[in-house]
């Protein structure tokens, strides 16, 4: 095995002072833009591909392929690369350009597909499904991988918990594959029930949930459909934001494993995406949309809740990836 692949993922928590000078509140950020790969996926990635090793379903020489807007693509190709695996990622062409120069740095083999619905067989994840079966390669299938909720539910959620003594009153997150909510929401309801509450209101996770995705109703509703996607209103497919890697429209297998956990969705225009980042970026945390979604998020929440709180989001990945976009 390479060196260092069998170690842990560790990142460490900081507290955003402005926001929490501003509600009163204690905001912490899990800063998984911190991981060596540079976002939460490297704990996907990582823990799928040691676990398919280790079980024979992917073996050394094969190509691993996957859909992605890009981050799990990236913490694929680096980690491929350590293993001497191949690595073909298939993404939609309108995401930030900084992430298909990644890859390509990497190792990985980048194909571009026009944004579709699900349904389509064009879908950046239906082409990488066929593509897989084309190769005889793995597909890594992030969205319905059991493994992905896993991997936080065993490091990201204990890390959390660990940090702050079990003192959380709500934990803030965004969801793309859903596999970061379920995995720490699950854990967080788990520690919960152990302790009989937490601050006697217990534990709330909330999803933050941007323009045009369909999983703020889901949630609230019980209905996967957003006003957005319209016939005749939809400019693109999946979600109409600029925020990237978050949003769906549909329940994956992993966010099915979230939805008992989440007792609220709220919904995030990009316009205070912008503003947030770039506020953070001001107070010297230069992170990406999702990441910024996470605390408007989280402010709102904290706001609600009323001063004396404590409530954790998460800095999902850094700015460097969208700068284009972002921060033009």
């Amino acid at each position: 095995m390479p060196h260092g692949l069998t170690r842990s993922l560790i990142t460490p928590q900081v507290l955003i002072p402005s926001l929490s000078r501003a509600t009163g509140c204690l905001i912490y950020a899990k800063c998984e833009h911190l991981n060596p790969c540079g976002s939460s996926k490297d704990r996907v990635a990582k823990n799928i591909l040691l676990q398919a090793l280790a079980s024979g379903q992917l073996r050394p020489g094969q190509t691993v392929v996957e859909g992605t807007s890009g981050s799990t693509g990236i913490s694929l190709a680096r980690f491929c690369g350590a293993l001497g695996l191949r690595c073909l990622v298939v993404m939609p062409d309108d995401q930030a350009e900084e992430k298909r120069q990644l890859l390509r740095m990497f190792g990985a083999t980048v194909e571009l597909v026009r944004p579709a619905s699900i349904v389509n067989p064009r879908h950046y994840v239906n082409v990488a499904r066929a593509r897989a079966k084309e190769l005889g390669g793995f597909f890594v299938d992030q969205f319905e991988n059991a493994l992905n909720d896993q991997a936080h539910f065993a490091g990201t959620a204990r890390e959390i918990w660990r940090d702050l003594d079990g003192h959380l009153d709500a934990f803030v997150c965004s969801a793309g594959t859903g596999g970061l909510v379920s995995g720490v929401g699950r854990f967080v309801k788990q520690q919960q029930q152990q302790r009989g509450g937490v601050h006697n209101g217990g534990v709330r996770v909330v999803l933050a949930d941007p323009t045009g995705s369909s999983l703020m109703h889901a949630v609230n509703d019980g209905v996967c459909f957003a006003p957005e996607q319209r016939e005749r209103l939809a400019r693109r497919h999946r979600v109409d934001s600029l925020v990237e890697g978050v949003g769906c429209d549909r329940v994956t297998a992993n966010f099915a494993r979230a939805l008992p956990c989440i007792d609220q969705a709220v919904k995030v225009e990009d316009a205070r995406v912008v503003k947030m980042a770039r506020h953070l970026v001001r107070e010297g945390f230069f992170v990406g949309s999702s990441s910024a979604l996470n605390c408007v998020a989280a402010f709102d929440v904290a706001k609600a809740l009323g001063p004396g709180h404590t409530i954790v989001t998460v800095f999902c990945s850094g700015g460097e990836r969208e700068s284009s976009k972002l921060y033009r």
